[in-house]
C-alpha cells in the first residue's frame, strides 16, 4: 500500500506541473506608438516536436528469471503420511521467461503514459522437489512414488508454456522524458506445451537420470494474475495462478506463484 500511495503522489505531482505549464499568450509592447502590440505564443506546439506524440511503449519483452513455488496447499484427499509430497525447495525452483514479441497500444489521445500491452512468450517452470519423491499419473489422480537411488539424488517437475499477456500499464515520467517509473497489472493466459518429471542420481559412480513425460492431470490452460513494476534497469514482477495446478480432484490443491526480475529488456 505504501508503494501504491507513493506512485499516486508522483502522478499528482506530474499533473500539477503539467497544469502550470499550460499554453500562454504574452503581449509584447511595441517600440513605436504607431505600431500594434505583438502577441507572442508561449508553449503552443504547432509544427515543432512534442515528446507526448511518441508512441506508447510498454514493458513485456525481455528475458526474465525468477523463483516459483506453491501456496494455499491442500493435501486433504491424501493419507496423512503423503501430505506435502510436492513440497518444493523455493531457492532452487526456477522459472525462465523468454518474452520475444510485444504489442503496445496507448489509451490516451494526447499523452503516452497509459496503455495496453500484449505479446507472446515462452515460460519454462521447474519445481525442485524437497523430498525424495516423484509423481506418477494414476488411474484417477496423481500418486507420490518413492524413487530412492542415493542420498544426493534430485527430483524435479517441469512444464513449458506458451504465454499471452493482457496488461494495463501506467507510466510516470521523472525529470527526463526517458526516465519513467511504470506499474503494469493484468492477466496472463498460458497454454501448456509439455511437462515431465526427472530424477537425477548416481549409480556405480556414473550420473544417471530418469525422465518421464506426461500431463500428470495438469491443466492444459492456466490463468494467472501479474504485477510488474520498474524503473530504468530495475524491473520486478510477480504472478499468482487463479486456478490450482491440477484438474479438480486429480491432485492436491496447489496454487503456483512466481517472483523474479528482468535480466534483459528490449
Amino acid at each position: 500500500m505504501k508503494q501504491f500511495a507513493l506512485i499516486l503522489s508522483l502522478v499528482a505531482c506530474v499533473f500539477l506541473v503539467s497544469a502550470q505549464s499550460t499554453d500562454t499568450l504574452q503581449v509584447k509592447q511595441s517600440m513605436s506608438r504607431h505600431q500594434p502590440n505583438i502577441i507572442q505564443p508561449h508553449g503552443v506546439v504547432t509544427d515543432g516536436f512534442n515528446y507526448w506524440d511518441d508512441e506508447f511503449k510498454g514493458h513485456w519483452s525481455g528475458i526474465y528469471l525468477g523463483l516459483n513455488g506453491f501456496t494455499n496447499e491442500d493435501y486433504s484427499m491424501y493419507p496423512e503420511e503423503d501430505a506435502g509430497f510436492l513440497d518444493v525447495n523455493l531457492l532452487r525452483s526456477t522459472v525462465l521467461n523468454l518474452n520475444l514479441i510485444q504489442f503496445s497500444k496507448s489509451l490516451q489521445r494526447t499523452r503516452n503514459t497509459i496503455g495496453l500491452v500484449t505479446g507472446l512468450g515462452l515460460e519454462i517452470q521447474t519445481y525442485f522437489l524437497d523430498k525424495k519423491t516423484s509423481i506418477e499419473k494414476g488411474g484417477y489422480r496423481i500418486e507420490p512414488i518413492e524413487q530412492f537411488y542415493d542420498s544426493k539424488q534430485k527430483s524435479k517437475l517441469s512444464s513449458t508454456y506458451l504465454s499471452v499477456p493482457l496488461l494495463v500499464e501506467f507510466q510516470v515520467p521523472l525529470k527526463q522524458y526517458g526516465n519513467r517509473i511504470y506499474l503494469a497489472t493484468g492477466v496472463v493466459l498460458q497454454k501448456r506445451l509439455s511437462s515431465h518429471t526427472k530424477v537425477k542420481y548416481r549409480e556405480n559412480g556414473k550420473k544417471e537420470k530418469l525422465k518421464t513425460p506426461d500431463d500428470f492431470y495438469i491443466h492444459d490452460f492456466r490463468f494467472s494474475g501479474m504485477v510488474k513494476i520498474g524503473y530504468r534497469f530495475v524491473n520486478l514482477y510477480a504472478t499468482l495462478d487463479l486456478q490450482p495446478l491440477f484438474v479438480t480432484d486429480k491432485g492436491p490443491e496447489l496454487y503456483p506463484f512466481s517472483i523474479g526480475l528482468a535480466l534483459f529488456s528490449f
